[in-house]
């Protein structure tokens, strides 16, 4: 017996290890038209394993303090070998998480996948792409450049303007009334400690669902899925998977590049804003249609009257799967599918008007 041989034995005997493979031996991935949609969840978690491969190389030289931060970062990018490249990518690697966390979220939703039994799974993904979202606000500020800084003042300022709780919302973010060396001392411990803690959890929780619940396939697809055969999960789809972190890998390395992630300058809390400081392309379509709403509303402040909005829509979305009774019996709701189709173009249109320039 080789020594590999060996040491499974000794693991199985200790971990029971056999179950596990021969699950993942008869696991199987239903073939129909929209099979490429279930790559999307694995590239995900592709990119978050990137992220926390170099965000534990950037914790090697990074300082979480207003003085030496933007100085820590400039180091790695200036003098550790190769650190501007693990920066690029840590930063890179960041959007595209989150991208494809979005691509994601709407092709399970599109494709009816939150249906009972999978609200958990539904509920558990919904909460990590907040987490995602968390995690590139936080990290925003850590290299406590100008424009770091004010993105984070005119976020943390719409967030204090919840309405009962968004005084404490904005002292709990910023540390006291004001972006400080306290806010990125805080937002240091939310994003290397606070946010993966959460996220570790919810993520072997989501993982596990998929794992018990199995592919979704839409009632209109099921014809099909039958009369294909499906993907054996060990080696083929296994292979497939890894071909697309592949592809997801080559497009984060031009990317960083030949598009290194820029430093700037340092924060000066005592400096005006610059003209058109945005937040990061994710909050745009929330920020442009803040900027767009009237100053008041039926006597309300136009802002609140936005959060309002906001948070009505995130809840329907969270709780889709209550909302869409036909969904339970493969009959999903003609008006949730629109909806759908509605709230995805409505993200993409903003989002690319707002890189595009054409909000002022």
């Amino acid at each position: 017996m080789g020594i590999f041989k060996r040491l499974w034995a000794a693991l199985d005997e200790r971990l029971g290890l056999a179950p596990l493979v021969e699950f993942a031996r008869h696991k199987e991935v239903p073939r129909h038209r929209y099979s490429w949609a279930y790559y999307f969840g694995g590239l995900t978690l592709f990119f978050l394993g990137v992220q926390v491969v170099t965000g534990i190389l950037l914790l090697l030289y990074y300082r979480p303090t207003a003085e030496a931060a933007f100085e820590s970062v400039q180091f790695i990018v200036t003098r550790v070998p190769f650190g501007w490249l693990v920066r690029s990518i840590h930063s890179w690697s960041a959007n595209l998480m989150i991208l494809s966390a979005f691509a994601h979220m709407f092709s399970v939703y599109l494709l009816g996948a939150y249906a009972k039994p999978r609200e958990l799974t539904w509920w558990s993904g919904f909460a990590l792409l907040l987490l995602a979202m968390g995690f590139g606000f936080s990290g925003y500020l850590l290299p406590w450049n100008e424009l770091s800084f004010f993105a984070t003042r005119i976020g943390t300022d719409i967030a204090g303007k919840t309405p009962l709780v968004g005084g404490w919302l904005l002292r709990f973010l910023r540390g006291g009334d004001d972006v400080t060396g306290a806010t990125l001392t805080r937002f240091f411990g939310f994003h290397v400690a606070l946010l993966p803690m959460i996220t570790s959890a919810l993520l072997a929780l989501h993982l596990l669902l998929i794992q018990k619940q199995g592919m979704h396939v839409p009632e209109k697809l099921a014809p099909e899925a039958k009369s294909r055969p499906p993907i054996p999960f060990v080696p083929n789809f296994a292979l497939r998977e890894a071909t697309v972190w592949l592809g997801g890998l080559a497009l984060l390395a031009v990317l960083a590049a030949f598009f290194p992630w820029e430093l700037g300058v340092k924060a000066d809390p005592f400096a005006p804003a610059p003209a058109g400081i945005k937040p990061e392309w994710y909050f745009l379509f929330m920020f442009e249609t803040l900027k767009l709403l009237p100053p008041h509303v039926l006597g309300i402040e136009g802002e609140l009257v936005g959060l309002a909005l906001f948070t009505f829509g995130g809840l329907v979305w969270f709780l889709v799967p209550l909302l869409d009774r036909g969904s339970e019996r493969g009959k999903r709701s003609p008006l949730f599918l629109l909806l759908g189709w509605l709230v995805l173009a409505y993200l993409v249109s903003f989002t690319a008007l707002s890189l595009a320039g054409v909000f002022q």
